[in-house]
C-alpha cells in the first residue's frame, strides 16, 4: 500500500481531549506548593524550611556517586562516542557492573535503592560525561520499565522482570507512532485479546533504546468487545519476541550515540500476565510515570549548566581583549552572570523537587512538570550563550580544535545535545498546554460545568452556583497579602536581601492568578485554544517557582554553613534577571500579536505568501511526510542489537 493511502485514526478535537482528560490524574490529595501559587496562593511553608534527605540515604547515594565519577573520569570517552555514534559495549557492561541500571530499582530485587534526589545527581554527572550515556539510563529507568512496574505491577510481575532490568536487562518505552505524537487518541497500533494472549501489530516511532533494548513498555488499543473493557494499555514485551522488528536507528543532529528505533509488531503474542495494570489504564499509567520521571531531564541540564559555566569561566579569564580577559567586558560578562545564576536556580529546582518527591507529602507533579519545562529551554540559552562566549571556537567542532593543537571543548556538541530536551518527554507547547490545565483545575472543578456544551441548563445553573460560593470566597484574597508588609520574609535578609525577592513573588502570584480569572471570564470556553497566553501564564509561574527554590535554596546553604554568603549572591542575581523576564510576559499576556498571528498563519495554509518562497531551491528529498505504518510483516532487516552481542 502506497504512504498516500496508509489508513490514519481520526479523530475530533473533543474526542482527543476526552482521552487525555480521562488519563489525567483527577484528584490533589496532597498539597501542592506550584498548584497554589497559580491560585494566588504563596505557601512558603511547603518548601521552607528546604527538605532534607536522611543520613543514610546520603551516604548510600554520596558512595555510589564516588564510584559512579571514576567510572565517568577512566571508561567514558565522549568524543569516541560522539565520533563513532554508539556507546561502546564495555561501557554499558562496567554501568551494569556498577548497579547503575537498578539506580532507582529497590535492593530486594537487586537494585541499588537510590533516592529520586541522588538519581538525578547521578543522572548530572554521567550525563555530563556522555549526555547519550545519560539518555540511555534515563530512558531505561525513568519511562521504561522498572518504574511503570514499581508503581502498578503486580508481585509477580515485580519479581520477574525488576531484577533483571536492575542488573542485565535495558529497557525502553514505545509509545510515539508516524502519525502520532502528544495525541494519544489516534493510537494505532493494537493489541487483540486471544485466549490468555494479546497479539500486538503497529509501528512504533523514535524508540529510546528499542534498538538494543532486552524488554519494553509498549502501549497498543485494545478493542473493546466482550469480557474487555479496551482502551489503551501498557504492556512488558520481550524486545526479542518473533515478531518484532527494529526496522532503522535514527540518527539525529545531538545525541549521536543513542540507540532510537523504529520497531514494527507484527502478530506479537503477549500474555495477559505481562499487561500492567487494567485494560484502558495504560496512559493513565503514563502520565503518572512521568509525574516523577520528568525530572530526569532537568537533572541533566543542570549538569550541562554547570559546565557551561566552567567553561565559560575558565575561557573569558584566559582569552585577552583590549588588554584585559573578555569576562571583564561587559557584553559578555552578562552573559557569565546568566549562566552562573540560571544554573544555580536550575539546581535549586531540581533538587527542591527531587527531594519533596522523596518525601512523598507534596503533589509535585505541577514541579516536575515546570522543572523539565524550564530546566530544557533555560540549558539551551545557556549553552547558546557559552558558543557565544567562546566565538569561533565555539562553533568549531571538538576533533578539530583539538586536530590544530587547541583545547579540545565541544561546545557546539552541548547545543546540539541539548536541543532534544525542548522536545523530550513533552515538547515546550505541549508542556504548557498540559501545566496549564493543572493550573486551572481548580477552575473547572468549579464552573466546568458552565463552558461545557454538553450539560443542561440544570447543570449549569448548579455550576453557577457553586462558583460563586468558590469566587466569593477566593477573590478577596487576591487583593492584599505579605508581599506588601515591608517586613514579611525578613528571615531571608542576610547581607544581601532576598526577602524583598519573595515579597515580589507573593504579590505577582496575585496577580497572575487575578489575570488567570480575568482570561476565564472574557473567553471562557474559548480559553482553551488561547495558547500564547496560557504560555505565559505558566512561564511566569515558572520564574516564580524558580525563584523561590532558589531563595529556599540560598537560606538553606547559609544555615549549614556551606557558600552561604556565595549563594545569597546568585539567588539574587538569579530574581533579578527573573524578575525583568516575568514583568515582560505580564505586559504580553494582554498586548501581543496573537490575534494578528492567526491571520497570517491562515495566509500562509492558504497559499497568500507563496511568492514569499520564491528565489531559492529545496534540498529536501522525495517522499512522503509521514512514513507509511501500515500493519504487516515487516520488509526490513532487523537492526535490533543487543550490547554485548
Amino acid at each position: 500500500m502506497s504512504a498516500t493511502t496508509t489508513p490514519r485514526t481520526t479523530v475530533t478535537e473533543r474526542e482527543a481531549r476526552q482521552v487525555a482528560e480521562a488519563a489525567r490524574e483527577q484528584d490533589w490529595r496532597k498539597p501542592s506548593f506550584a498548584k497554589e501559587l497559580f491560585l494566588g496562593r504563596f505557601r512558603l511553608d511547603l518548601i521552607h524550611p528546604h527538605p532534607l534527605p536522611d543520613a543514610e540515604s546520603v551516604r548510600r547515594g554520596e558512595e555510589f556517586l564516588s564510584r559512579l565519577r571514576a567510572f565517568c573520569e577512566s571508561t567514558i570517552d565522549s568524543a569516541r562516542i560522539e565520533r563513532e555514534a554508539r556507546i561502546p559495549d564495555e561501557v554499558v557492561a562496567g554501568l551494569k557492573e556498577l548497579g547503575a541500571l537498578g539506580m532507582k530499582i529497590d535492593p530486594k530485587y537487586g537494585g541499588l535503592g537510590l533516592t529520586q534526589l541522588y538519581y538525578n545527581k547521578a543522572l548530572a554527572l554521567v550525563g555530563s560525561a556522555s549526555p547519550a550515556v545519560g539518555a540511555l539510563l534515563s530512558a531505561h529507568q525513568s519511562i521504561g520499565v522498572p518504574q511503570p512496574l514499581k508503581m502498578f505491577g503486580t508481585q509477580e510481575q515485580k519479581d520477574a522482570f525488576l531484577p533483571r532490568c536492575a542488573r542485565t536487562d535495558i529497557s525502553a518505552f514505545l509509545l510515539t507512532e508516524p502519525d502520532v505524537g502528544s495525541d494519544p487518541a489516534r493510537l494505532a497500533t493494537t493489541a487483540v485479546p486471544d485466549g490468555d494472549d494479546y497479539v500486538l501489530d503497529g509501528v512504533k516511532l523514535w524508540t529510546t533504546n528499542g534498538v538494543v533494548a532486552d524488554l519494553l513498555v509498549v502501549m497498543a488499543r485494545v478493542p473493546a468487545s466482550e469480557g474487555h473493557k479496551g482502551g489503551i494499555t501498557a504492556f512488558v514485551v520481550e524486545a526479542g519476541s518473533e515478531g518484532i522488528t527494529v526496522e532503522h536507528r535514527n540518527a539525529f543532529m545531538g545525541l549521536r550515540g543513542i540507540e532510537n528505533g523504529v520497531t514494527r509488531f507484527h502478530q506479537v503474542r503477549v500474555s495477559a500476565a505481562n499487561r500492567i495494570g487494567p485494560e484502558g489504564a495504560g496512559l493513565k499509567i503514563a502520565l503518572t510515570t512521568l509525574n516523577t520521571g520528568r525530572l530526569s531531564l532537568p537533572a541533566m541540564c543542570a549538569g550541562a549548566g554547570k559546565w557551561c559555566l566552567k567553561i565559560a569561566r575558565e575561557w573569558a579569564a584566559e582569552r585577552e581583549q583590549w588588554g584585559k580577559p573578555v569576562a571583564l567586558h561587559e557584553a559578555v560578562g552578562s552573559k557569565i552572570s546568566f549562566i552562573a545564576a540560571t544554573t544555580f536556580a536550575l539546581e535549586a529546582v531540581l533538587d527542591l523537587s527531587s527531594q519533596m518527591a522523596d518525601e512523598d507529602r507534596n503533589d509535585i507533579r505541577i514541579e516536575a512538570a515546570l522543572a523539565k519545562l524550564y530546566g530544557s529551554e533555560m540549558a539551551w540559552l545557556m549553552a547558546d550563550e557559552l558558543v557565544q562566549i567562546r566565538g569561533g571556537r565555539g562553533y568549531e567542532t571538538a576533533e578539530s580544535l583539538g586536530a590544530r593543537g587547541e583545547r579540545s571543548v565541544p561546545a557546539e556538541q552541548i547545543l546540539r545535545d541539548l536541543r532534544i530536551n525542548r522536545i523530550f518527554e513533552g515538547s515546550t507547547e505541549i508542556m504548557h498546554l498540559l501545566i496549564a490545565r493543572e493550573a486551572v483545575d481548580a477552575h473547572l472543578s468549579v464552573a466546568g460545568d458552565l463552558i461545557d456544551p454538553d450539560k443542561s441548563l440544570s447543570d449549569k445553573a448548579r455550576a453557577g452556583a457553586n462558583a460563586g460560593v468558590f469566587y466569593a470566597k477566593w477573590l478577596p484574597k487576591l487583593v492584599a497579602g505579605p508581599g506588601q508588609l515591608p517586613s514579611a520574609y525578613n528571615e531571608f535578609k542576610h547581607g544581601v536581601d532576598l526577602a524583598g525577592h519573595l515579597r515580589y513573588v507573593e504579590r505577582h502570584a496575585r496577580k497572575l492568578a487575578r489575570s488567570t480569572f480575568y482570561a476565564m471570564s472574557r473567553w471562557q470556553g474559548r480559553m482553551e485554544t488561547k495558547q500564547g497566553f496560557l504560555g505565559r501564564i505558566v512561564d511566569i509561574g515558572a520564574e516564580l517557582f524558580a525563584m523561590s527554590a532558589a531563595c529556599v535554596r540560598a537560606e538553606r546553604l547559609r544555615g549549614e554553613g556551606e557558600h552561604g554568603r556565595e549563594a545569597y549572591q546568585l539567588a539574587d542575581a538569579f530574581c533579578r534577571q527573573a524578575r525583568i523576564r516575568v514583568e515582560e510576559l505580564f505586559a504580553r499576556l494582554w498586548t501581543n500579536t496573537d490575534d494578528l498571528d492567526r491571520k497570517v498563519v491562515k495566509g500562509v495554509l492558504g497559499g497568500a505568501y507563496t511568492w514569499l518562497e520564491e528565489g531559492i531551491v529545496d534540498p529536501s528529498g522525495e517522499g512522503p511526510w509521514i512514513a507509511d505504518a501500515t500493519p504487516g510483516p515487516s520488509e526490513r532487516e532487523n537492526a535490533r542489537r543487543p550490547y554485548g552481542t
